[in-house]
């Protein structure tokens, strides 16, 4: 049987990204598209036919809570501003929705733990499941690299370098919650989960990030509160590394590396340098686009199958968020460590 799904947001995202998603998976067929706006809703429709718009200006039987009164709807993809998530995380799980939201999970540790805590208290998560989309969990490349740090042994140390310089009128710098952002960290919470993300999966539960410090700074004003942070981690086992992101700087550099007892994995774009013995060997590993279509296809595929895709645990996505918030947390005291507790 089809699963019928409803897109929840008409931004860039969800047009360039999540509705090509899920008209390429096998066991979604789209339904319905909501957003704030009709003007908003008709710019994913223009892509797609027999598929109903719903908005908050579209009148009567055309509102959000309409779409979930539908029969034929069984999940929704929640892709909105960070702050008004949650509420139709729980409207559409109350109504017995499937639900994909997109990263971070919510503003921040508070609210995520609360939401969390809400959703096995007051859902049948047999029936109904809640999962949350991270991408990076689902690129190739870091799937390889990931196989390639555990052949390698003891993890003696990590690092993280992610440099970019947002510009104004950009794509994405110009969607009005970006530019004005009322959640904490701004670009670094919108975006850099993503890095987290990517060294959470290459570290694996064994190296989890167990304290950090660090500081954090607004370079460009266009970018507030804070676009630069520079990090020191310590694992679980005792290794160390760093991580360093800016949306705001004319420094460059792409990559995540780990450091093993064996040798040394790094990942930048779809290249995956290996060195063993001060042998350098490159390996190009083809990604599905950003990693969203295999993450909706396995979703579907979970629900499907009457379970949740293990990488798409509201769990994992409160450790992402987790990192973030104690490294904007430590910077605001002057790089004062921050120990971690819901780290997996």
């Amino acid at each position: 049987m089809s699963i019928g799904v409803g897109i929840i947001g008409g931004g860039i995202f969800a047009r360039e990204e999540h509705l090509p998603a899920v008209e390429a998976s096998k066991d979604l067929t789209l339904k319905a598209i909501y957003s704030r706006s009709l003007k908003s809703a008709k710019t994913l429709s223009s892509e797609t036919s027999n598929v109903n718009l719903y908005s908050d200006d579209s009148g009567a039987k055309r509102s959000f809570k309409d779409l979930l009164e539908r029969t034929d709807i069984h999940a929704v993809i929640i892709a909105l501003p960070i702050l008004n998530q949650p509420d139709y995380i729980r409207a559409a799980l109350s109504a017995g929705k499937h639900v994909l939201s997109e990263k971070p999970i919510a503003e921040n540790l508070k609210n995520a733990s609360e939401l969390i805590k809400w959703y096995y208290s007051n859902i049948d998560t047999k029936k109904v499941t809640w999962s949350v989309a991270e991408n990076f969990r689902y690129l190739n490349s870091f799937d390889h690299a990931q196989q390639e740090v555990q052949k390698l042994g003891r993890v003696l140390g990590f690092r993280v370098r992610q440099y970019a310089n947002v510009k104004a009128g950009s794509k994405y710098y110009e969607t009005e919650w970006r530019k004005t952002p009322t959640h904490q960290g701004g670009f670094l919470l919108d975006g850099g989960v993503h890095f987290v993300a990517g060294i959470r999966l290459l570290l694996g539960s064994k190296d989890k990030i167990t304290r950090l410090s660090a500081f954090t700074s607004q370079l460009q004003k266009h970018l507030p509160p804070v676009d630069s942070v520079d990090a020191t981690m310590k694992t679980a086992t005792g290794s160390t590394g760093t991580f360093q992101v800016s949306f705001g700087t004319t420094l460059t550099g792409n990559e995540w590396t780990v450091g093993c007892e064996g040798g040394s994995v790094s990942v930048s774009g779809s290249t995956i340098t290996t060195v063993i013995d001060d042998k350098e060997e490159k390996t190009e590993v083809k990604d599905e686009r950003s990693g969203v279509p295999p993450e909706v296809r396995k979703w579907g595929e979970a629900i499907a199958a009457g379970h949740m895709n293990e990488r798409q645990k509201p769990e994992e996505a409160l450790a992402d968020l987790e990192l973030l918030e104690k490294m904007l947390r430590s910077g605001e005291n002057n790089g004062a460590p921050r120990d971690t507790e819901y780290q997996i």
